[in-house]
């Protein structure tokens, strides 16, 4: 049986890189991004149009290493992109959690052999599950939590803490707006006291 099977089979990945802000999710991402290129794969790479914080047409880091996306507003949008491309059987998207109906668009161009590729939050700063990334998440192949590095005791940091508050729990900012922490150091989580 094994013999019959083609080396150049491969079952699709659904591949999630989470973690609170300043993580380096959207760096891993674009390593993966990278390596299926590699891998002479057709890669469609997406970003949410909320996420305009660096670049409204480029995926980045915040230490500036790029690469172009589509951007898009909800998950009909993206599904409407790769249905127009002639060939594409790696979809990477950044930052789900600000796309509505991503997660079920998501699955469906998984089951359908496409490897999805995601990086995102996955709390808010309130320490509530995004909607996307808890439909989306049974799913995943691969799901790597990649810590940050708490600014107050430089332990690591699973959790994205706000520096003002009565904000919108999506509302799109970087350091001005929020900072990496770890568990002792989040309202949320830490309810010892």
């Amino acid at each position: 049986m094994l013999e019959q099977m083609s080396l150049s089979h491969r079952d699709p990945e659904f591949v999630i890189f989470t973690g609170p802000m300043f993580s380096s999710k959207t760096s891993k991402l674009i390593s993966a991004i990278d390596r299926y290129k590699y891998q002479s794969r057709n890669v469609a790479v997406f970003k949410s149009r909320m996420d305009s914080r660096y670049d409204r047409e480029r995926i980045l880091t915040h230490s500036g290493i790029g690469i172009d996306a589509i951007c898009v507003s909800h998950g009909h949008d993206l599904m409407r992109h790769v249905d127009e491309m002639s060939s594409c059987d790696v979809i990477a998207l950044d930052e789900a959690f600000m796309i509505d109906g991503v997660a079920s668009i998501l699955l469906d161009f998984y089951r359908s052999g496409k490897t999805i590729v995601v990086s995102s939050i996955q709390l808010s700063a309130s320490g509530l599950p995004f909607d996307e990334m808890k439909e989306m998440m049974p799913y995943a192949t691969k799901i790597e939590v990649c810590p940050a590095v708490c600014l107050l005791t430089g332990r690591d940091a699973y959790y994205t803490k706000r520096k003002q508050e009565g904000l919108n729990e999506i509302a799109v900012g970087g350091s001005d707006m929020y900072f990496p922490v770890c568990w002792e150091q989040h309202h949320f989580m830490n309810k010892r006291d």
